[in-house]
This record gives C-alpha cells, sequence and structure tokens, in this order.
C-alpha cells in the first residue's frame, strides 16, 4: 500500500461521545484531500469504550485509521509523541478529539506545510470557551512566550497544528520527560508560520483539563523548560536579605528612641522568622522540582508504552526485504 502523505494525530481520552462524529467529518476531509491521508488515533487508557471504538474503526478501515493503544493514561502529550512515533506522512497535523477543533481546517495547513513551511501554528477565532478557560490559556501562552528565545507564536494552546517530518523526527529525539511539543517544534523549524482557524463548543463530554491540571501544566513548562525560576530565587534571596538589614537598622533605631516599642523586637524578630522560613521552604520546594525532573529523566524510563497498534497495512515492498 502506498505510504500516506499525510499523518492526523489525534490523542483520545474517554470520547466516546464524540468519536463517531469524528471519525466521520475526519475521513470526509481525507477522501476530499488530493495528499492520501492516514489518522492516527492514540487512546490515552480511556475508561469509557472509545478503545474499542477505535480497534473497530481501525478494523472498518485499515490504511486510512490506525489505532494506537496505550497501556495507561500518560497524558495528552505523551499520547502525540506516541502518534508522532507510528506516523508515516511526510507532514503531520495535531488536533483534538473534542471537535473544537473543526477538522475541515486541515486542508488549510496541508496547504501551508505544502509551500514549504515546517511548523504551522493556529489561531482560534471566535473561542468558544469558559472565561475560565480562556484566562488559564492566555496565561499559558504569555508564560511560553516569555521562556522562548526568538521567534514565538501568538497561540500555544491550540492542538491543531501542522509539522514537515524533519521537525517531527527531530522532536522524536528528544527524550526529556513531560516535554512541550509546540515549544520543541519551534525550536528546530526553519520556517514557522500561524494562520487562523474557527473554533467550535464541545459537542459532548467534558473538558480534561480542570484547574489543578492547568496550574500543573504552567508549572511544567516553567520548570521543564528554563532555569528561570532559579535566578528569580537567588534574586529573591538577595532581596529578602537586603530587606532583612534595612529592617534591622529601623528596629535597632526606634528602639533607642523608645525601649518599650515592639515588646523589646519580639514581634518584629517571629516576623523576620517567619519571612526566612517561607523563603527557604519556596526555594527548597523549587529546587525539590528540578531535582526531580533530573531524576525522572536520569532513570530513562519512557514516556509512555505502546500496548497495541490496529488498522496498520504492513507494506509488501517491505515484507519481501
Amino acid at each position: 500500500m502506498k505510504q500516506p502523505e499525510v499523518s492526523i494525530v489525534i490523542p483520545v481520552y474517554n470520547e466516546e461521545a464524540n468519536l463517531p462524529e469524528l471519525l466521520r467529518r475526519t475521513l470526509a476531509v481525507c477522501h476530499q484531500m488530493k495528499p492520501s491521508c492516514e489518522i492516527i488515533l492514540v487512546d490515552d487508557g480511556s475508561e469509557d469504550s472509545s478503545m474499542e471504538m477505535i480497534l473497530a474503526a481501525a478494523e472498518e478501515h485499515p490504511g486510512e485509521i490506525v489505532g494506537v493503544i496505550l497501556s495507561t493514561n500518560f497524558g495528552q502529550h505523551a499520547a502525540v509523541t506516541a502518534g508522532l512515533e507510528v506516523s508515516q506522512g511526510k507532514y503531520v497535523v495535531t488536533m483534538d478529539a473534542d471537535l473544537q477543533n473543526p477538522p475541515e481546517e486541515i486542508p488549510k495547513l496541508v496547504e501551508k506545510l505544502e509551500e514549504g513551511y515546517d511548523v504551522v501554528g493556529t489561531i482560534r477565532e471566535n473561542r468558544q470557551d469558559t472565561f475560565f478557560r480562556k484566562t488559564a490559556s492566555r496565561m499559558v501562552n504569555f508564560m511560553v512566550r516569555k521562556l522562548c528565545r526568538g521567534r514565538t507564536m501568538s497561540d500555544y494552546g491550540c492542538m491543531l497544528r501542522g509539522y514537515a517530518r524533519p521537525v517531527v523526527n527531530a522532536v522524536l529525539q528528544c527524550k526529556e520527560q513531560g516535554k512541550f511539543i509546540p515549544m520543541l517544534a519551534m525550536s528546530y523549524g526553519r520556517r514557522v508560520t500561524e494562520i487562523p482557524v474557527k473554533h467550535a463548543e464541545r459537542s459532548a463530554g467534558t473538558s480534561k483539563y480542570n484547574c489543578w491540571k492547568l496550574i500543573a501544566l504552567q508549572y511544567d513548562l516553567l520548570t521543564g523548560t528554563s532555569t528561570f525560576p532559579l535566578r528569580m530565587l537567588t534574586f529573591l534571596g538577595f532581596v529578602i536579605a537586603l530587606f532583612g538589614i534595612l529592617f534591622g537598622i529601623v528596629i535597632f533605631i526606634l528602639s533607642q528612641v523608645d525601649k518599650d516599642w515592639g515588646a523589646e523586637g519580639v514581634f518584629a524578630l517571629f516576623a523576620i522568622v517567619i519571612i526566612l522560613m517561607g523563603g527557604q521552604f519556596a526555594g527548597m520546594g523549587l529546587l525539590g522540582e528540578y531535582i526531580g525532573k533530573i531524576h525522572l529523566n536520569a532513570r530513562g524510563r519512557p514516556q509512555y508504552f505502546i500496548e497495541k497498534i490496529a488498522g496498520r497495512v504492513p507494506d509488501p515492498e517491505k515484507s519481501r526485504k
């Protein structure tokens, strides 16, 4: 069978309500496009019937739909990485399974990739999200732009993105835990661009990103891609030390003016101790986060484990070799 030119990677986690419509619309888009396509559905340890639906679709459309079954839930970016590893296309498009990224927008990204761009980002127009999600997304985008050196993009939160094969290969060579694919791709792409795309409301199910997961994502981005927090901790330590010196001078002067001021400095001493203890604990936690990441990477454990691949039609040329 001819190798597909475009691979569409879709991580799936408890999306049984959206899968039938997702498959129908994505297949229709693939059939209308000139380049040959494959749809790679990565089940990230779903607890509903998503895995069974993916396997059934792969059996019904072999070569067009490829089901990648992970052994358990490893997280969205790990699932996308697994899909990138399995993909064969010259161009790869990633998107969510919740249909907030309309599959009908895929040809726009492929067209840009065919023009020679290495990375094609997207900007969601008229976002159909809650105020909380929009605010959290703006915070993530702001943080990523500050952490990135050189070129940046406007919307890092949209999963609908396109990558050329050399960029995909470069991302797959990065073995660190908790990698943020859009940021990595930006650092390896020579020509990058952004295009506006439509955004729709979630038709069924609920978002997998709650408040805690969004906070954890920002913390992982901050500590996993930059040493800036360590520098800020050093700066904060100097500031606190300077504040302590100045505060000590003020207390000494006031105690000389009024011997009974501040209960002979006991309350001021408590305040200073609490401030220093808080700074120490914050610094220890931050350092512990970096040491923990070093530990995870030093163990060298895989970010995901592919239990099964369904729907992949073997290449007869390779089979004869």
